[in-house]
């Protein structure tokens, strides 16, 4: 027989999943003091720097689908990069209503000292989990939101700006 079998199971309480809950938030918390300390600047901004690299010439659009942000999010993220002098931007040559953006050394060098990944910890946490389990957690928290009523319009917000 299966010692196993005979082992008493821990009941799930709310307290128990709340203690969970802290221990995720603290670990992206963590990660983005951590980054931030370390480049000087927040978390978002390091994740866009990073997508700007990864995509030479990418346009706001780009940007905000890469980070599945709204684009008035992501032109934020834009002006900061550029008023530190890490990034160009440019017209697009084939439509003037667009731009290319490029990432200059000094961003580059920026990304150096950064500790990945850039997209946070836990977009990469989340990626390495089987469709199951992602579908069972989206049901989930869904199911979660609804009791808090919350405002959806915040998954538009990056993590490292809550």
């Amino acid at each position: 027989m299966d010692s196993a079998a005979h082992l008493p199971v821990e009941s799930v309480t709310p307290a128990k999943v709340l203690r969970r809950f802290r221990v995720v938030f603290n670990a992206v918390r963590t990660h983005f003091r951590q980054m931030e300390k370390q480049a000087g600047l927040g978390g978002a901004q390091v994740w866009a720097l990073s997508v700007i690299k990864a995509n030479p010439g990418i346009g706001m659009g780009g940007i905000a689908s890469s980070m599945d942000i709204h684009q008035s999010t992501a032109s934020n993220l834009v002006k900061t990069l550029l008023a530190r002098e890490l990034i160009s931007l440019e017209k697009a040559p084939d439509d003037r209503r667009n731009v290319c953006i490029k990432i200059l050394p000094a961003g580059s060098r920026l990304l150096e000292k950064v500790p990945g990944p850039f997209e946070g910890i836990l977009p990469a946490a989340l990626g390495q989990l089987s469709a199951e389990t992602l579908q069972r957690m989206d049901e989930d928290l869904g199911k979660l939101i609804g009791l808090l009523n919350a405002d959806e319009s915040a998954q538009e917000t990056p993590l490292a700006h809550l």
